[in-house]
């Protein structure tokens, strides 16, 4: 018989869960392990909400394991520290991202790429290699092994620098890893979510030209004059995309919902390159043609490493890049779900864990 999860450590723990597949929260006792040599305790201030915690609570992948605590995009303030650790100390801001553990042996480990680790650890809903079970941000406390920690730089509100640790480094390093992140590049952003909005202002921060790509008309007063971006397309209105035919270096495509490809790559030049980030729920269509022609690419890209984070962050601080937010307090939560999959959100929901989380809730 499993062990209930208030008694599978010794730290009592309190947050929220959800448990099945209605995806409803409510308060959760359950409990974290003692701090190991190498681990960071840290008290949790704020969480960012990410269509990926949507995703997880009502089990639309199919791997999640109840009862499941969410929340990956997590900021606190470091309260212990094992013996052996060396980067942090009592009192440090630090953040803890989409992965708390991996191998640490395989090419992607050694190369700083833990986020391709075929054996990486999700922050919530998955299970620990002792068969524990891991449980997110949405609540009190966290243990984290050091490495899998992140200093959050000064001048990074930490409410702000919460969503950072997911979205903000799902758009960063594609940029990056793309060569898309040269001033002066034509980059196009499909979608204007959590994502979308981190990526406008991070490749503008690159010093791209940003056109927006959006099904929506009526989001063009707020791309253009609140985010900063330099156009925007309607991707329906087949005049528009026409005039914009093979104008663009680069797109980052962060859609979750099914959409054609065709027209997207049709707005790449020669050596164009369309990178994924959402998660459509079918496989969309490939038209491979029009790749040929003009020697397209099409790739992919999910998170990031731990060293490349730290960049991020340090970048975003330099920079002043800092996502939208609308922070929440913890029983708002189930309302801020059913907003987040109305897209009726500008433009990342943050839970206010430390001033709204009691035991009394």
């Amino acid at each position: 018989m499993a062990t209930q999860p208030e008694l599978e450590h010794r730290k009592k723990t309190f947050g929220w869960a959800a448990r099945d597949t209605s995806g409803v929260l409510s308060p959760f006792n359950f409990s974290r392990r003692e701090t190991g040599d190498k681990d960071v305790a840290l008290k949790v201030l704020y969480c960012g909400v990410c269509h990926t915690d949507l995703a997880m609570i009502t089990n639309k992948w199919g791997s999640s394991i109840y009862p499941l605590v969410p929340g990956h995009e997590i900021v606190g303030v470091v309260t212990e520290v094992g013996s052996k650790v060396e980067k942090f100390k009592i009192g440090d801001n630090v953040g803890v991202g989409y992965l708390v553990d991996s191998c640490r042996s395989c090419q992607n480990c050694d190369d700083n790429l833990e986020n391709y680790c075929p054996d990486f650890i999700i922050t919530s809903g998955a299970k620990y290699i002792d068969g524990t079970t891991t449980y997110g941000g949405y609540s009190d406390s966290m243990i984290v092994e050091e490495r899998f920690v992140i200093s959050i730089p000064d001048g990074l509100p930490l409410d702000a620098a919460a969503p950072l640790l997911c979205a903000g480094i799902t758009v960063y390093s594609p940029l990056k890893y793309y060569g898309l992140d040269k001033p002066g590049l034509k980059i196009g952003v499909v979608g204007l979510g959590g994502l979308g909005h981190m990526a406008v202002k991070f490749a503008k921060a690159l010093g791209a030209y940003v056109t927006v790509i959006s099904t929506s008309p009526n989001k063009k007063k707020e791309a253009i004059e609140h985010l900063g971006a330099d156009s925007f397309l309607i991707s329906r209105d087949q005049d528009q995309m026409q005039a914009a035919l093979g104008t663009l270096d680069g797109i980052v495509d962060t859609v979750s919902a099914i959409h054609p490809l065709l027209p997207l790559i049709g707005l790449l030049k020669s050596h164009g390159k369309l990178v994924m980030v959402g998660v459509p729920e079918k496989p969309l269509e490939l038209p491979v043609f029009p790749l040929l022609v003009g020697r397209k690419t099409i790739g992919g890209s999910l998170v990031g490493g731990l060293k490349e984070t730290e960049e991020m962050l340090d970048f975003a601080a330099k920079h002043n890049v800092k996502p939208d937010i609308e922070v929440i307090p913890i029983d708002y939560v189930n309302t801020a779900m059913e907003r987040l999959l109305k897209a009726d959100v500008k433009y990342r929901f943050v839970i206010d864990i430390g001033n709204t989380l009691k035991q009394s809730s």
